[in-house]
């Protein structure tokens, strides 16, 4: 069997595209799995998964929880509003009681950027990366570019444009990356104060007028507005927001060719996207959670098989 490159999935930044592909592929197998009738293989079967959060999250936790289960995996669920972390209690302390219980593998969502990596280098465990702050989160770019992948057979040589708060975002960083390591052209569209200062050194284009970047790309992906995020106002009002760079289906219908929309959720609705256009024909937003399932038990698969 091939193996991936890597012991943790800590960000895309890290990985190969070989890595990629065989996430992929593998996904596609799971994928398979996910549509018959008995949704469960017993790939996982003895080994214990502790998924550790220490911000909210509905999508990523439910997602990363099925697809534990789907592969017989033995889960806890760990939430940080409870816990001692409340009594001051470390990360690493916490995250070592919990791998005193015997726990093979950690999932990690956390809002300062590099904590999984910190943990990397203390703790034997598999580490995955579900969010760290404004840094990465690579199973949703995985799943984002798996998704397109389904759409038109490849990614390699589709335009892509990330829409909204890209400097809050982490989604908008690990997007770029597997994009850019699969052969997509990558541009990035928002207001100038939520645009990173050197983002142009990523090698990507920028584009402050999102007529035009609907119009350059096959593949839209819309961000949120990441107010919790932010510690200043980057502009006037979330209505003047939305008059600039909000997308309704009136606007897709009028451009001269068709696009694919995305958005790693949640939606706003009647900011970002509208209704219409989120429920548009044009959307992908309900095939990315589903795609989410499969991706995220190939992840959990092949670094199992990478244990310390």
């Amino acid at each position: 069997m091939q193996e991936l490159s890597v012991r943790h999935l800590l960000g895309i930044k890290d990985i190969t595209p070989q890595d990629i592909q065989l996430i992929f592929e593998t996904a596609d197998n799971f994928k398979d799995v996910l549509n018959r009738p008995i949704k469960k293989v017993p790939s996982l079967r003895d080994i214990t998964i502790a998924n550790v959060f220490f911000e909210n999250s509905t999508r990523t936790r439910l997602s990363f929880e099925l697809a534990e289960k789907r592969l017989s995996a033995d889960v806890i669920n760990f939430s940080s509003s409870g816990s001692s972390v409340k009594k001051g209690e470390t990360l690493l302390d916490t995250v070592n009681n919990i791998l005193a219980m015997k726990v093979d593998m950690i999932v990690m969502r956390h809002s300062s950027p590099g904590a999984p990596h910190f943990l990397s280098r203390h703790i034997n465990a598999n580490i995955v990366n579900a969010g760290d702050g404004t840094h990465e989160h690579p199973t949703q770019a995985l799943l984002d570019s798996f998704s397109i992948r389904e759409k038109y057979g490849e990614v390699a040589g589709k335009k892509v444009v990330i829409i909204g708060d890209i400097l809050h975002s982490r989604v908008a960083l690990s997007n770029i990356f597997a994009l850019q390591k699969l052969g997509a052209e990558v541009m990035v569209c928002g207001p100038i104060t939520l645009l990173p200062k050197y983002i142009k050194e990523l090698g990507v284009k920028v584009e402050l007028d999102v007529r035009k970047a609907l119009q350059w790309c096959d593949v839209a992906n819309v961000l949120r507005i990441q107010l919790e995020r932010q510690q200043m106002k980057y502009f006037p009002s979330l209505r003047e927001y939305t008059l600039y760079y909000g997308i309704d289906k009136k606007m897709l219908d009028s451009l001269d060719k068709e696009i694919t929309l995305m958005h790693p959720g949640p939606i706003n609705r009647g900011v970002e996207l509208s209704s219409d256009a989120a429920d548009s024909h044009h959307s992908i937003i309900l095939n990315q959670v589903e795609n989410g399932v499969a991706i995220r038990m190939a992840v959990l698969y092949l670094l199992a098989s990478k244990t310390a």
